[in-house]
């Protein structure tokens, strides 16, 4: 199938070339002047260059070959040369009709067929996710569904914090506290517990205590160091609790993330690039990559034309100790053999923007990527409170992301309670639904690299350009659908009959362009701003036309066939933007 707009520049190049001009100034665009017209050609100008005429003239030669045009109902020239069109109703409601019987309404062409890496989590084992976590898990969670819908195969990777010194620092505090578990007995030869000596909420205070007492006692500090070394070296003891530490902490993980309907396809960490360390320091070696810089060794980075100063990607620190850069790219040596990918994309704070840079170059300067594969590093903005920075708790503290979720959980349930819509059981499973609308849709409906503002209230209104907007117009058409008592499957749409179904029509027309651009360039926010207006385009023709009281029995159908395309347009928008509809609001 087509693109609309593709079929429409088509006609017009068609009518250009028989006019004896360029065909290719006949590139058909949507209107910027809807009051005037649904498309226009600006191409007359350009042609005029080359034909040494008017553009008004030319636009006339061609409007004159559309007058009978299968496509176009009217086609008008106007001064200095602009062609305005609108498309014929039973062209587009074909063209429509074709798009509800796709398997994957949206999507035209082939799929590409790419395989992509996506990192997109980064917490550390042993503390909980907070709200920094928040943007990482969404957005590329919408990503990696947004690539899938048009056929790329993607692996969703956590990359688990799991190896460095908060590690050591909770070992150390653990045999002080419990001195003597057979852990720290290095005479023990028996088989260690399966049960950990300490719970996930434990876990978490012990981590914090820890690291608070690291900065003030320099022997504890020490002893969190060597605990850290003798983990790394594999020491009995300390790595049967480092499984411990991993088992408790995943399932913990595990949970909140599906609380936040996030997944992962593996769960490797920064531990599970140790054993590509070694081979890829002596390939470095090998190749003269490594500079000694200040007793540490480092690649150099830096390319003609920076416009800022790249310092060198540090590989190996002077005390002969590896850092995030070693690890990182240790993890794109793992990659590259286990899934061979064609694209490896990272989501983190953008401030680590520098570092992935540094990473990526050193990369490509190693071989360790080819030049096929594209290396791209997304860094988003910050969430912010009201004030303008970023979001804490009242008490000043960073906010677990449990807490967020049950916080606006709890904000919605209370709404739908006070409208009496729904009884209190079905009240609050419906406000689990809406509140992760309303977090996903308030967070993705920004640019990813931008700061926002966190407002849970205007996150969760029913009105407006929001999540729970959407969902509210989704379920109004489940309504009607329910209510219809007619297998809508086997209707199909009729030519719009009015302006209400026309906009519609056109609106659902252009779901492939919106969707295209949201996957080539990875922007979820693209797919919002189209939802949003798709949903608008809904609303006006629900509130324009009586779809269940229609007595012609053809144009109601015609109608439920239509909504019904909708409704199914706006439930792949909100499935790639990794939430659902409930069926009562």
């Amino acid at each position: 199938m087509k693109k609309l707009i593709d079929l429409l520049s088509a006609e017009v190049c068609e009518a250009f070339e028989k006019a004896g001009y360029e065909p290719a100034c006949g590139k058909v665009t949507v209107s910027n002047r809807p009051d005037l017209c649904e498309f226009q050609c600006n191409g007359a100008m350009p042609a005029a260059k080359t034909a040494h005429k008017a553009p008004i003239l030319i636009a006339n030669d061609v409007v004159a070959l559309l007058s009978e045009s299968r496509v176009f109902s009217s086609a008008e020239a106007v001064n200095p040369g602009f062609i305005n069109l609108r498309v014929r109703e039973d062209f587009l409601a074909a063209h429509i009709e074709q798009m509800r019987r796709s398997d994957r309404p949206g999507v035209t062409g082939e799929p590409s067929g790419r395989r992509v890496v996506l990192d997109y989590g980064g917490p550390n084992v042993a503390k909980p996710l907070h709200i920094g976590h928040l943007r990482s898990a969404i957005i590329g969670e919408s990503i990696k569904r947004i690539y899938r819908y048009f056929g790329d195969t993607v692996i969703g990777d956590i990359h688990l914090g799991d190896w460095g010194l908060q590690m050591g620092l909770i070992i150390a505090e653990l045999r002080l506290r419990q001195p003597d578990l057979p852990y720290f007995d290095d005479s023990f030869t028996g088989e260690y517990p399966e049960e950990a000596p300490f719970t996930i909420s434990e876990l978490e205070e012990i981590y914090p205590t820890a690291s608070a007492k690291s900065k003030v006692d320099a022997d504890f500090a020490e002893q969190a160091h060597e605990a850290t070394v003798c983990l790394q070296q594999h020491k009995r003891g300390y790595y049967a609790l480092w499984q411990h530490i991993m088992r408790i902490s995943v399932a913990d993980l595990k949970r909140n993330y599906d609380d936040l309907n996030v997944s992962f396809d593996i769960w490797k960490g920064e531990s599970d690039a140790e054993e590509y360390i070694p081979p890829m320091l002596q390939m470095l070696e090998q190749k003269g990559l490594l500079v000694e810089s200040e007793g540490a060794r480092v690649i150099p980075v830096a390319e003609e034309g920076d416009k800022k100063e790249i310092p060198p990607c540090i590989i190996v620190k002077s005390d002969g100790a590896t850092l995030y850069a070693t690890t990182d790219l240790a993890t794109i040596v793992q990659r590259m053999q286990d899934y061979h990918p064609d694209k490896l994309l990272y989501l983190t704070d953008k401030r680590q923007s520098l570092h992935f840079e540094q990473v990526f170059r050193a990369a490509r300067k190693s071989g360790i990527v080819p030049e096929g594969t594209e290396l791209q590093h997304i860094g988003f903005g910050t969430m912010n409170g009201k004030d303008g920075k970023p979001f804490k708790t009242r008490s000043g503290g960073v906010m677990r992301l449990e807490t967020l979720i049950a916080d606006t959980t709890n904000y919605v349930e209370q709404k739908i309670l006070e409208n009496q819509t729904l009884d209190a059981d079905e009240a609050k499973k419906t406000a689990k639904i809406i509140a992760i609308a309303a977090l996903k849709y308030g967070d993705l409906s920004n640019l990813a690299t931008k700061d926002y503002i966190f407002d849970l209230e205007r996150f969760s209104s029913f009105e407006g350009n929001t999540g729970p907007y959407l969902l509210y117009t989704i379920v109004r058409i489940k309504s009607i659908l329910n209510r219809c008592g007619t297998e809508v499957s086997g209707l199909s749409i009729a030519p719009a009959d009015s302006a209400e179904a026309k906009a519609l029509q056109l609106m659902l027309s252009q779901m492939p362009d919106q969707l295209y651009m949201a996957y080539r360039d990875s922007l979820p926010n693209a797919v919002c701003a189209y939802a949003y207006e798709l949903a608008g385009a809904v609303n006006k023709f629900y509130h324009e036309t009586h779809i269940l009281t229609e007595p012609d029995e053809e144009k109601k159908n015609g109608y439920l066939a239509l909504i019904s395309l909708a409704k199914r347009a706006l439930e792949v928008c909100i499935d790639l933007l990794g939430f659902s509809a409930p069926d009562r609001m």
